[in-house]
């Protein structure tokens, strides 16, 4: 088989995570490349969850509810996924506590006591994990030593009594299909936010603070636990109003610094934001998208938050957004943002959402590109420092605390050139054409960026539009039927020039939103484009691979 899926499925608590990430370790070892997309719901325990592990010969960056093998830890593992399981699919379930009536009679149905052995063995239960996964790896005939091996890399406790309980399941399996190793090197498997706070250090991070919101809360994480390494603080303040305000005085004193949340916590921060506008502090915002409004479902993915983003905060000032669509994107991403928030003196915003935030992907450094670290104008001491001095592109140079031959006066109030509150009209209006006249400067350099991407057939006169995690999904779809495939990777300034030259010669234009409104759309309409069908689903769930060919197809 070049290519299978595996759904592992159980309730919140039982360490279905873990579990499909050792599976997909041990299947990026024989050489797969591989996605895995997450579902869990927003308690701690109870409840259901569960992960689809895809694996393939070829980069993929998207799952399919086809499933090959279903790995079902619980009854509602049955009841909520038989109806995906392909006609030759197995499913391995723990007869324990799956009753066998509710099985599909017409599928292979393999039954393991997997409570009985964790009894026998005086584990605990969520080991019973360990004995699934070296049955399954039985079945599709992978050689014991990858699992060995891939556990005592992963496990940091009582590896023992996992590889014990391993072997006893993988004893007790039979070998039923032969999954034969890819001849292709494995690849790091990291998600999306891990792929972003990389970028984010590579870019020079200094600082990153947050309050933790799903699905932003992974980039807090993985940052807190590598903080040393990185030579990074990370700080969890008590509120997002903390954070952004605490962020900002760190951009006063020169330091690079991001923070993360996502659309309910972002509200908190739009006071601040406006802020950074005003005083012309650089700041990069990790925004991750959920189905809202208010709370919604704060474990589930969206993409209704653009034109939120684009227009938040009050008062007019210039922004960069960048909607990364893989883990290569959003580490370029996260660089391009650092980089052009420093160098313009505004807010940056990596836009993303659950399916990126918390997808898994291989990830190959040799197709991302490395940016330099792009350091801020300084004063050159050479004149009177002016922190707001008007210049012709409206950057005016920097200087931080404590330089004693310079007052670094900010204000959010209208000011002069020296940071003095000022209600002048004259001033006023030079001030605010200042901060403005950046945005015509960004733009232009923009262009010498892939700010719009082109794939699939570029000749055929129909054409997918997408933006951010969707983009997976649109390739391979458009592969399949044939399609070109349109991504702006930069929503703003919106590259104008580059997506009119992507849309020339097309007779349809289809998009594809995990919104109810079509909020790209909405932004494209700004520039005169108009599209001719639209494809949204908006019930917090990603579109899969098989559900979106159906939908095109029609």
């Amino acid at each position: 088989m070049d290519e299978f899926s595996l759904l592992i499925a159980g309730k919140a608590g039982d360490g279905i995570d873990t579990a499909g990430f050792l599976i997909a370790h041990i299947l990026n070892k024989l050489g797969f490349r591989l996605y895995i997309y997450r579902d869990y719901p927003s308690i701690i325990r109870g409840g259901h969850t569960f992960s689809i592990i895809r694996a393939s010969k070829d980069r993929i960056y998207t799952h399919s509810n086809k499933i090959d093998f279903i790995l079902a830890l619980n009854q509602d593992s049955i009841d909520f996924h038989k109806e995906k399981i392909k006609n030759k699919g197995i499913i391995i379930f723990n007869s324990d506590l799956v009753k066998e009536d509710s099985l599909p009679d017409d599928k292979k149905c393999l039954g393991f006591s997997l409570e009985k052995i964790v009894k026998e063995e005086n584990v605990t239960l969520i080991m019973r994990n360990s004995c699934a996964i070296g049955i399954f790896c039985k079945i599709i005939g992978i050689e014991w030593e990858n699992l060995d091996s891939v556990f005592r890399k992963n496990i940091s406790k009582e590896i023992d009594l996992n590889l014990k309980l391993a072997r006893r399941g993988y004893d007790l399996a039979e070998n039923l299909v032969k999954i034969k190793a890819i001849s292709q090197e494995p690849l790091p498997l990291i998600n999306g936010s891990e792929a972003i706070g990389l970028g984010l250090v590579k870019a020079g991070l200094g600082n990153y603070i947050a309050y933790p919101m799903t699905p932003s809360s992974g980039l807090l994480h993985f940052l807190a636990a590598n903080a040393d390494d990185f030579g990074i603080k990370v700080i969890h303040p008590e509120s997002e109003i903390a954070v952004v305000l605490m962020a900002l005085g760190f951009s006063y004193t020169g330091q690079k610094t991001a923070v993360g949340t996502s659309g309910g916590g972002f509200c908190l921060m739009t006071e601040g934001l406006s802020l950074s506008g005003m005083a012309e502090l650089p700041i990069v915002f990790m925004v991750g998208q959920r189905t809202g409004p208010s709370t919604g479902l704060p474990t589930y993915t969206g993409q209704s938050e653009l034109q939120f983003i684009l227009n938040a905060g009050h008062g007019e000032f210039s922004r960069f957004v960048i909607a990364p669509g893989d883990a290569e994107e959003a580490y370029f991403a996260s660089q391009l943002a650092m980089n052009l928030a420093w160098k313009y003196q505004i807010p940056a915003f990596i836009l993303t959402d659950k399916t990126l935030n918390e997808g898994i992907y291989n990830f190959d450094i040799n197709i991302s590109k490395n940016l330099i670290e792009e350091m801020p104008i300084i004063w050159d001491k050479a004149n009177p420092y002016k922190r707001y001095l008007d210049t012709k592109n409206g950057i005016s140079p920097l200087r931080f605390v404590p330089d004693k031959d310079a007052i670094i006066k900010v204000n959010s109030y209208e000011h002069d050139e020296f940071g003095i509150t000022t209600e002048e009209a004259s001033i006023t209006k030079l001030m605010q054409e200042k901060r403005l006249r950046k945005e015509k400067y960004l733009e232009k350099e923009l262009e010498s960026y892939q700010a719009v991407k082109i794939y699939g057939n570029k000749k055929s006169k129909t054409a997918i539009l997408c933006w951010g995690s969707n983009k997976g999904v649109c390739l391979e779809v458009a592969d399949k039927l044939g399609l070109k495939v349109i991504q702006p990777l930069v929503l703003w300034p919106f590259p104008g020039r580059q997506f009119k030259n992507a849309t020339k010669g097309l007779k349809k234009i289809i998009c594809i939103e995990n919104n109810a409104t079509g909020q790209l759309e909405k932004l494209i309409k700004l520039y005169g484009f108009s599209i001719h069908k639209k494809i949204t689903r908006y019930d917090g769930r990603p579109f899969s691979l098989d559900e979106l060919e159906e939908k095109l197809k029609k």
